[in-house]
């Protein structure tokens, strides 16, 4: 979720090959996962081979939506196919304090390493440094913490490559069309996140002078909320060709409301990778015809990265002995084109 780490990073996406299938030595004989299992399932562990027992602690935000979810999902089916791996989970909190609290438990009880998606980065920086100060290394996961000092490892997603790679389908697909008019439903605006969707997107369109974005208005990452902003872009908007949605929680309120109004005259980008939004773009019949991927893999991908930790390792395929400092996942776009590849990764 920062600029600051590498838009080449590998491609680590939600039907790319996970961190974990590139720590070293060879891939897991298991069969995959089944449906009901999380996505990150569906790539082998790392290696079969146990090695040093590990306990890794993992305190995420409280799951209050799909994508936290499937990331805590995620984190424990992964920790589950390794049989030298303890996880040691905390209930979540989107309370700084509290968080603060569940991670300081975690450093008390010496864990092996830790896995961390911080409800606020900035708001939990100096736990971060308390634990690497206590010899615990950190993998900072998605929501990046104020300084490099605070983790050995950040994983995560690209939000500008979200945007930009949103723009570009929709700037494609209106090429050839003069004056063409999009609109964009964000999330929420206080949060840096957001900022670099909007940015991305902002830049991709730069490349196509046919297209003028027209209406942009914030939502909350849900349903109600993208009910409740998607009616009032259409009331204000009348004509547009294609709108932008950051997510696709809010999405299920932004069809709705496009349901409801009777619209179907223009295409729709959404983003994330839900269940729902690609069990739509199959279906093909309305206006949703691709989104955006935000993998919550990268949760079984942070398991793998703090085992290899644990164990000293690093990663196969590079010369060099340690695990990279960072990892930016790939914002792959799906479509009709590509969407059975991605249906088993779409979270509930």
């Amino acid at each position: 979720m920062t600029e600051i780490t590498s838009r080449r990073g590998l491609l680590f996406g939600a039907a790319a090959v996970s961190a974990g299938a590139l720590l070293t030595g060879c891939t897991s004989n298991e069969p995959s996962g089944s449906k009901d299992e999380p996505a990150g399932n569906d790539q082998p562990a790392a290696d079969d081979k146990p090695g040093k027992q590990v306990t890794i602690g993992f305190a995420g935000p409280q799951a209050d939506h799909g994508w936290l979810n499937a990331i805590n999902d995620n984190a424990k089916s992964r920790a589950e196919k390794y049989s030298d791996v303890t996880l040691e989970i905390t209930e979540g909190s989107n309370d700084t304090a509290q968080q603060i609290g569940q991670i300081e438990t975690l450093i008390n009880k010496k864990v092996d390493v830790l896995v961390v998606l911080p409800a606020d980065g900035k708001a939990l920086t100096q736990v971060g440094l308390k634990a690497m100060r206590a010899g615990i290394p950190v993998v900072n996961l998605d929501r990046i913490f104020n300084t490099p000092q605070a983790y050995r490892c950040w994983i995560g997603g690209d939000n500008y490559g979200m945007g930009l790679n949103a723009g570009h389908y929709i700037g494609e697909k209106l090429k050839g069309k003069s004056g063409a008019r999009v609109i964009e439903l964000a999330g929420l605006d206080n949060l840096e996140l957001t900022k670099q969707r909007t940015q991305g997107f902002d830049d991709a369109l730069k490349n196509y002078p046919n297209i003028k974005k027209v209406a942009r208005q914030a939502a909350e990452f849900t349903v109600e909320s993208g009910q409740a902003k998607m009616a009032q872009l259409l009331q204000a908007q009348s004509k547009f060709d294609a709108l932008w949605n950051h997510d696709d929680d809010q999405g299920v309120g932004a069809l709705r409301a496009i349901e409801q109004a009777g619209r179907d005259d223009f295409l729709m980008v959404g983003g994330a990778g839900a269940l729902s939004a690609f069990q739509a773009i199959k279906q093909g019949d309305g206006v949703l015809k691709a989104t955006v991927l935000y993998p919550p893999t990268m949760a079984a991908s942070a398991i793998d990265l703090a085992r290899a930790l644990g164990q000293s390792k690093g990663i196969g395929g590079l010369a060099e002995f340690e695990i990279p400092s960072s990892l930016t996942l790939y914002s792959a776009v799906v479509d009709k084109t590509n969407v059975d590849q991605y249906m088993s990764t779409g979270f509930k």
